[in-house]
């Protein structure tokens, strides 16, 4: 049913391709893949295949690559993607020797890409679970292993199905190991006899410690912020924004910085226009790069739109309290990359699906505002009460810190037998 399932899937991919252009990206890159091993992969090669879903997977897989890239040079690392949002950024990614599409789940394309690839190990980064993929990779004497998974009773491996109990665990059966990111997902898998499991953490902490170690200053937000204390909001949703713009505008010794999830002008002349109608002044980063300035205002706030991409993860850095957007809407985005900055951390009511941000709330790094109320409780607090933020932030960065590792642990693992 599952083979069947894709080939459905196949089929209206195939159909949507002709109607919209992400489709239609996947599609075509899938088509190139065979051509690319061919051309790319010799029959000597030792390769190591590592499978990313989309960007965020692939951060989890980064610290991995790129130690494996360093130490093992006998190694080629091909580095595949599902999602063209994932492939379009990454496609020349320097730590990999090949990046292309992994062509969809049949028994076939399994057969054909593995033949092609021949790696000695392949590496599925959290939720990638390719049945015939798997099956294929167990067949062929390919170690197997899942890294920074996560798994919860309400997963559909965990259900009842009409065709048999539990027939969806057959693809975690294939794995060699899995490195899971906290024990209650150890303690899941046992209950299934699945049993080649350590727990390691997440390689995502990894990833945002050697981000900020290695992210450069930005002059123009640090002459923007000055001496004031700022509040940067991280992938930023209109429901946020309704949220703690109009806040600030009581607290106007407080700068924004604003980094949009959504860079577009239509969310960005949103914002633009939320803020003027909360008295502040706003300038666009790009507006600032070209040489503008950010009028001298006694009476109203200032606002720093970020509209352009990669500045984020350094802009952290200046700020006292962040915001990480989307708990209103698809869910938070990357909390840990603002609080390795050892700054507190707020976020919207749909993050019970993000491990480290329950894990920061526990430990008082992180903390959930659900309207407007709840949002000014929290700031009133921080701003009132500056050994509650110092108390917070130190919270915040020290998660980070004690539970970095999971990279060093898998590759040590998988690569050097320990």
């Amino acid at each position: 049913m599952y083979t069947i399932g894709i080939y459905i899937y196949v089929l209206g991919m195939l159909i949507a391709s002709i109607f919209h252009k992400k489709a239609r990206k996947m599609v075509v890159g899938i088509s190139q893949t065979y051509l690319l091993l061919r051309r790319h992969i010799k029959k000597t090669d030792r390769v190591v295949w590592f499978h990313a879903a989309s960007l965020g997977e692939f951060e989890q897989g980064r610290p991995l690559m790129e130690r494996l890239h360093r130490e093992c040079p006998e190694y080629k690392i091909l580095l595949t993607f599902f999602s063209p949002s994932g492939y379009e950024v990454r496609k020349d990614y320097e730590g990999a020797d090949l990046v292309c599409y992994l062509p969809f789940d049949t028994p076939g394309n399994a057969f054909s890409f593995l033949r092609l690839a021949h790696p000695e190990i392949a590496i599925f980064i959290k939720y990638e679970f390719w049945t015939n993929y798997l099956i294929t990779c167990r067949y062929k004497g390919i170690k197997t292993y899942s890294v920074s998974s996560i798994f919860r009773p309400d997963q559909y491996f965990f259900k009842w199905h009409m065709f048999g109990k539990h027939p969806t665990l057959k693809p975690l059966r294939q794995f060699d190991h899995l490195f899971v990111q906290n024990e209650s997902s150890k303690e899941l898998l046992a209950e299934y006899g699945i049993t080649k499991v350590t727990v390691v953490g997440d390689t995502r902490l990894d990833r945002v410690i050697a981000i900020k170690d290695a992210a450069a200053p930005l002059p123009l937000v640090e002459q923007f912020a000055g001496d004031a204390p700022c509040f940067i909001a991280g992938s930023s949703w209109g429901p946020d924004e309704e949220i703690y713009i109009p806040y600030f505008a009581q607290h106007k010794d407080w700068k924004l910085i604003i980094a949009p999830h959504v860079i577009s002008e239509t969310h960005l002349k949103d914002i633009e226009k939320l803020l003027e109608d909360n008295g502040f002044k706003s300038i666009r980063y790009t507006d600032l790069e070209k040489g503008e300035v950010m009028p001298a205002t006694e009476t109203e706030g200032q606002a720093l739109i970020i509209n352009c991409f990669g500045k984020l993860s350094s802009i952290y850095r200046y700020g006292k309290v962040a915001l990480v957007g989307g708990g209103f809407g698809v869910g938070i985005h990357n909390v840990p990359e603002a609080a390795v900055y050892g700054i507190p951390v707020l976020f919207g009511p749909n993050n019970e699906k993000f491990r480290e941000a329950q894990a920061l709330k526990a430990c008082g790094g992180s903390f959930e505002y659900q309207d407007d109320a709840s949002f000014a409780s929290l700031m009133d607090n921080f701003i009132n009460n500056p050994e509650a933020l110092q108390k917070a932030g130190e919270a915040a960065g020290g998660y980070i810190n004690a539970n970095a590792g999971a990279a060093d642990k898998c590759f040590n693992a998988i690569f050097l037998n320990k």
